[in-house]
């Protein structure tokens, strides 16, 4: 048994034997981690034969140009946001356009948070409690949780809100009672903390808190959107990468818990991803029910379905694309999950990737015509594509989907949440919603982000409906619920548009001419001509 009061926090990571496999981020992130962690960048330069970024840190940028973006004295501004578009109102300045998307959508989002950070528990010399406007994240040392009243066995519902009550959660802070009841009008399961942290009690010095178990790791809590569906369950992993960069935690040693109120388990077809955020298993909070826990460091995630968040529900002004976020999120989990770039092709192949649906909705009743008519195309002309027809079903692993999407230089698809994978496309592709089904801003938005260049069909009289749809539940008309068949030629005439964007991209000449250099031939040697598995 430990006495919360007793309980030590470190504020920062000891320098003395620093785990570098536990870091484990791109070459390109290590610049910005160092000018955001003196003490590490120093332990690095002092263990040159073990630190994986010695060359990094030893030329280091001055601070205010290696930086995110949030940091107070940081001039890497948006350094990706182009505006070429008109914002359509709502803005009246292109400097306005760019500052805002930048604000809302890149690292000005965490630099605005930071700013809103502020005690709602004043620090104790053990224990405190900060959070930003309506609780939709926080963070807290030397807290204690009291979960034996939670009765998550006998729930299915995972988004409660009422199994915390006054008291079974608490510190040796001083409390703001008034601040924390103004910071309620975002209450909801997936949008704020609220419900779990309005029944705070400040515990004085002279009270004592027996834990049955004391977590020591930096632990994150996570109350998580549809694990079934890539869309919705990629808002929970792109909050989280919010996350560790408002905590500054980027260690794969943290403990992960999800904050599910049933006795539910989770599974998710995506849950591989994990592994690019934590070396540890994901723990249920029924494995804590009848215990009282305490944490020494922990972070209260933001959430999937924010108001004005990231990035479901994210107002995201017209005319802008590509932000520093987005990128470095791809690179970040391409990364950690070891997901190889082959490309670009020496033969000057442009890989192709079409995306089959074999669902009961939005299927492409003449997808053998569309393909074999590309391939007639590419080998009667300049034998410019490399096509590969997939099924991102149950039965192909997701880090395997991954590495073909990876992998692609066009990535087409139906609407559907298997388009999220547009994040992980190199910088070079393009992504093309064959039909986007009257809902036009959904991956047209998530390709703006991303900074991929996005297609979809616009001649409506050219593509053919199997009948008018219907909604399952409501029985009115609806384009998502029915099949599609489109005109071939058409089909090819988009993506011979795209083939040339490609082909012209700067990223994609400055990859095949560092991958094909002289230096580079001697050292790896690739067929031209990519197996299927290699594709």
């Amino acid at each position: 048994m430990l006495f919360i009061c007793l309980l030590t926090f470190l504020v920062t990571i000891s320098v003395d034997g620093y785990k570098w496999s536990d870091l484990d981020i791109p070459s390109e992130h290590s610049t910005y981690f160092f000018t955001n962690n003196p003490s590490i960048h120093a332990q690095c330069l002092a263990d040159k034969d073990q630190c994986p970024y010695y060359e990094q840190a030893r030329n280091l940028p001055s601070p205010d140009v290696a930086c995110w973006g949030y940091e107070p004295d940081c001039k890497n501004i948006a350094p990706l946001v182009q505006c070429p578009e008109d914002s359509r109102g709502w803005t009246k300045t292109k400097e306005e356009q760019l500052e805002q998307f930048w604000r809302t959508a890149d690292f000005g989002y965490i630099a605005e948070k930071r700013k809103e950070l502020r005690e709602m528990c004043s620090p104790s010399p053990s224990s405190s409690l900060e959070c930003v406007d309506h609780l939709r994240f926080c963070r807290a040392r030397n807290i204690y949780i009291d979960f034996r009243h939670t009765e998550t066995s006998k729930h299915h519902n995972r988004y409660r809100e009422d199994i915390l009550k006054f008291g079974d959660i608490g510190g040796y802070c001083k409390l703001h009672h008034d601040d924390f009841m103004k910071n309620g009008d975002h209450k909801s399961p997936l949008q704020s903390w609220f419900s779990e942290l309005q029944v705070f009690k400040e515990i004085n010095q002279t009270d004592s808190f027996q834990c049955d178990l004391t977590i020591t790791k930096p632990t994150i809590f996570i109350k998580l959107d549809s694990g079934y569906n890539m869309y919705h369950h990629f808002c929970d992993f792109i909050n989280l990468y919010v996350s560790q960069h408002m905590n500054n935690t980027f260690t794969k040693d943290v403990q992960i818990i999800l904050w599910d109120t049933s006795s539910n388990d989770y599974w998710s077809f995506f849950s591989s991803t994990w592994n690019a955020f934590t070396s540890n298993r994901l723990i249920h909070i029924k494995e804590f029910e009848g215990k009282r826990v305490c944490f020494e460091n922990v972070v209260f995630s933001f959430l999937a379905r924010m108001f004005f968040g990231f990035y479901y529900n994210m107002p995201l002004v017209p005319g802008c694309t590509q932000t520093s976020l987005f990128r470095s999120f791809q690179q970040y989990l391409i990364h950690r999950l070891r997901i190889p770039q082959l490309g670009p092709l020496k033969s000057n192949q442009i890989r192709i990737t079409l995306l089959n649906r074999t669902t009961q909705f939005r299927q492409i009743l003449n997808v053998n015509e569309i393909v074999e008519h590309l391939r007639n195309i590419s080998s009667i002309g300049n034998n410019d594509y490399l096509i590969n027809v997939v099924d991102y079903n149950i039965n192909m692993p997701f880090i395997q989907q991954l590495n073909i999407t990876h992998n692609t230089d066009i990535f087409m698809g139906m609407h559907g949440a298997g388009l999220t994978h547009l994040l992980f496309l190199p910088d070079w592709a393009t992504i093309f919603e064959i039909h986007n089904c009257e809902d036009k801003d959904c991956y047209q938005d998530l390709a703006r982000l991303r900074g991929v260049k996005y297609f979809t069909w616009e001649n409506e009289e050219k593509a053919y409906p199997q009948d008018e749809g219907k909604h399952p539940t409501l029985g009115t008309p609806h384009k998502k619920f029915t099949n599609y068949a489109f005109d071939k030629h058409e089909f090819a005439h988009i993506v011979r548009r795209m083939v040339k964007y490609v082909k012209e991209h700067a990223a994609y000449r400055s990859a095949k001419r560092s991958k094909y250099s002289q230096s580079s031939l001697s050292i790896e040697q690739h067929d031209t001509k990519l197996s299927k598995d290699e594709f």
